[in-house]
């Protein structure tokens, strides 16, 4: 994954996204990608890459690697 738009939110804007996409609001959380980036407002494929890569470090740090349940 190429974590460049991640890198052009502030820290803030970072703990807002993954915030929203640990509330399953991942409308909201692109919303906030495309407000807070540094620079050119990153495109709409490009939010929803970082927002797959962000669920799935999200899921990976909380343990939830997708084990049978």
């Amino acid at each position: 994954m190429n974590d460049s738009l991640w890198g052009r939110l502030s820290v803030e804007g970072q703990r807002e996204v993954d915030r929203l996409i640990t509330a399953g609001r991942n409308v909201q959380a692109v919303l906030v990608m495309r407000e807070c980036a540094d620079g050119l407002m990153p495109g709409i494929h490009e939010c929803v890459d970082l927002l797959d890569w962000r669920f799935t470090a999200l899921r990976e740090a909380s343990g939830g690697g997708g084990g049978s349940g």
